[in-house]
């Protein structure tokens, strides 16, 4: 199957809607972390300001992940994942005008991207819902391949765009163009068409519909223990390559225009993948995101033992690649697999258990470098990622997993 014959599911009206609605979100998205970095030093050139407003974006995010789960499940997810982009819309908006007419102080950005964040605990479990009520199971695959390949587009062009708005018009502006991007995906929305849920699936208070979801992720073994191993591996991956590995490529011979290369090829990796995959079929899943997200251990690995800029690209590129592939796996054994009455909870609780621990790694990479060096801490990093990776797939329900229906496409079996 080629990128132009996997268009064709876009010819479903509502899944068309639903991806223009992404694509524009994700172009926003794209720029809002680069755009949101210089509005908050227009402020102050602290750089634990800027820690300050990141920090107040993810807490919430991540502490009312469950009960956005909960509401996704309970209520039309087109209709909270608009709610929620409006409310994004608004925040973004409210900063814009702050920074731009010169009012803005950080309270008033923390504040408001604390509202951000919360809105996006909301949206999430929504928008991951959406897909497997769009499309029919054998047209999955091509479908969440569209919408990785613009995000994978998006990530390489748009911190390159948002940088040129920050210079040309400035850092306010461009989180104007943000807030803009939030309004017309949730716009987008509306011609959206989903079938209604079951009366009987409201009858549950909010408590027992978190209670269900909890009993369901602990009771499907593949679903905790890939969970529980990103843990350990986002861990590491938000340690090394936000804190640890960006100092020390300033300090190396790699420098900051080598890591920006290294990053941009990262991006580059996981579009050049979402191609080859668009020709070829996964049919276990977990197996073959497992190996593929093993693929990330390579550059802790050259930064232990070959710090220079063109192998680290290459283990970057090559480490996207198999992020791609662990992103469509991880995809199709959830929306083939969780029930769909569940799947919005489900998702919660997996982003919960992989995203808590990543202050953890953020936290205690940069002192472990001061301890025993940086070059050791890679090198553990990537020895340790390894092993994760090797003890999720000894388990038998993750290798085992199968494909609920194949794509009724030829390809090569992954």
């Amino acid at each position: 199957m080629s990128v132009k014959e996997s268009l064709f599911v876009l010819k479903d009206r509502d899944f068309g809607w639903f991806f223009a609605s992404r694509f524009v979100n994700m172009a926003g998205s794209s720029m809002s972390h680069v755009a949101l970095a210089f509005a908050v030093l227009e402020v102050t050139d602290s750089a634990s300001a800027l820690g300050y407003v990141i920090a107040a974006h993810t807490i919430p995010m991540v502490v009312f992940l469950l009960i956005g789960g909960v509401i996704a499940d309970r209520f039309p997810r087109r209709l909270v994942l608009q709610v929620s982009n409006v409310a994004s819309a608004a925040t973004q908006a409210a900063a814009a005008t702050l920074v731009i007419t010169g009012h803005a102080e950080i309270w008033h950005l923390v504040v408001l991207e604390a509202v951000n964040g919360t809105t996006m605990a909301m949206a999430f479990p929504a928008m991951q819902g959406m897909v497997p009520q769009l499309v029919p199971k054998k047209d999955l695959q091509p479908a969440n391949l569209l919408l990785s390949m613009t995000r994978s587009t998006l990530t390489i062009l748009g911190p390159s765009v948002a940088a040129a708005l920050v210079v040309g018009v400035g850092a306010g502006w461009a989180l104007a163009v943000d807030s803009l991007a939030w309004l017309l995906a949730a716009l987008f929305l509306l011609p959206v068409r989903i079938p209604s849920r079951s009366a009987d699936a409201e009858k549950t208070s909010a408590i027992e519909d978190l209670r269900a979801g909890w009993t369901y992720f602990r009771t499907t073994t593949w679903l905790w223990v890939v969970v529980v191993a990103f843990m350990i591996l986002n861990a590491m991956q938000s340690g090394g390559q936000q804190v640890l590995g960006p100092a020390y490529a300033k300090s190396s011979s790699i420098g900051v225009e080598g890591w920006g290369l290294a990053n941009s090829a990262l991006a580059a990796g996981m579009l050049v993948m979402t191609i080859v995959l668009m020709r070829g079929t996964i049919r276990r899943p977990l197996r073959a995101g497992m190996f593929g997200i093993m693929a990330f251990s390579l550059p802790f690995f050259v930064l232990a033992f070959w710090p220079e800029t063109v192998p680290l690209v290459l283990a970057m590129a090559i480490a996207g690649a198999g992020i791609e592939v662990f992103s469509l796996g991880w995809s199709l054994a959830m929306q083939e697999n969780v029930p769909e009455e569940m799947l919005s909870r489900a998702y919660s609780y997996d982003a919960l258990g992989s995203f808590i621990a990543m202050p953890v790694g953020q936290l205690l990479y940069g002192p472990l470098a001061g301890w025993f060096g940086a070059r050791p801490v890679f090198l553990v990093s990537g020895v340790l990622y390894v092993l994760v990776c090797l003890a999720t797939l000894a388990v038998p329900s993750v290798v085992r997993l199968q494909r609920v229906e194949q794509p009724a496409t030829e390809g090569t079996p992954v």
